[in-house]
């Protein structure tokens, strides 16, 4: 039987919003061999820790809400979105149940932010108001909502990120290098060697679309940093720092690129991977 991922529906307030932004998730989890299990953000505590028990993972998806800034303890920004209390409730419970029966989780975008809270982390408000002048408009981080690549993001070394994305890419490095002498192909000085779009340099790094104007900020509990913008530095992945229990999170949006990226399937697959698994 495949493995069931509870997904939350993205909204509770702008139906029209979540019936059109949940499909891709639920196509993601089962082009990765993965049974989506919706879960409405009407019901009641005891029926979602049923849910969760009987799932074998969680997917958080992204929103067009903001996480209330009182939860972590902050003045709110002028430009800061409504918060969706009935998302965040579940959020809550969705996670307070994966940490307790260790069921692997992935977040995205909102789902990154929704983590860190909950693990007792900060966001950032709005990324222009929080990064120096300097840095301010290098880089777009909303731009995903209209192009296929708003900018590209670092990932750390020896990082669960970093194996999942790998995979047996290191083993490609000569042949990456390789292709810097094809025609048209940078040449031995170029600063990078590419192998399906990620890009060998000191550090793994990888396209995205990213859509968000908010970030982590402070950390949560036993959580770390994972990858970040390399313009402008802003936390574009965190993940757990278990290496017995699958916690993952990025802040772009890999559910949108699924079928001309295979970085992305390596994600919702990893998570699947995971949700076979039995917990530690």
């Amino acid at each position: 039987m495949p493995p069931r991922i509870a997904i939350p529906m993205p909204h509770s307030i702008d139906c029209e919003y979540s019936e059109r932004a949940i499909p891709q998730y639920e196509r993601a989890v089962e082009l990765s061999g993965g049974k989506p299990v919706r879960i409405a953000l009407d019901r009641p505590s005891g029926e979602i820790e049923k849910m969760v028990a009987g799932c074998e993972g969680v997917l958080l998806p992204g929103s067009k809400a903001d996480v209330d800034p009182a939860r972590f303890k902050s003045d709110r920004s002028r430009h800061t979105a409504a918060a969706d209390p009935r998302r965040d409730c579940i959020d809550q419970l969705l996670l307070r149940g994966a940490y307790q029966l260790r069921k692997p989780i992935l977040g995205i975008c909102y789902g990154l932010q929704s983590l860190n809270v909950f693990r007792g982390g900060s966001l950032v408000q709005h990324i222009p108001d929080f990064l120096p002048q300097a840095r301010r408009n290098r880089v777009n981080h909303e731009a995903g909502r209209k192009v296929p690549v708003a900018h590209t993001v670092e990932i750390e070394e020896a990082s669960t990120l970093e194996k999942v994305l790998r995979g047996d890419s290191r083993s490609r490095r000569s042949d990456a290098a390789g292709e810097s002498n094809r025609p048209g192909h940078p040449g031995p000085g170029a600063a990078r060697a590419t192998t399906r779009g990620l890009a060998f340099e000191q550090k793994l790094t990888l396209p995205v679309n990213s859509s968000h104007h908010q970030s982590a900020d402070a950390i949560g509990n036993d959580l770390r940093i994972t990858a970040r913008c390399p313009d402008d530095g802003i936390i574009e992945a965190l993940e757990g720092t278990d290496p017995n229990h699958f916690v993952l999170a990025v802040q772009w949006h890999p559910e949108r690129s699924l079928d001309r990226d295979e970085a992305s399937r390596k994600i919702f697959r990893a998570l699947i991977e995971a949700a076979t698994r039995p917990p530690k």
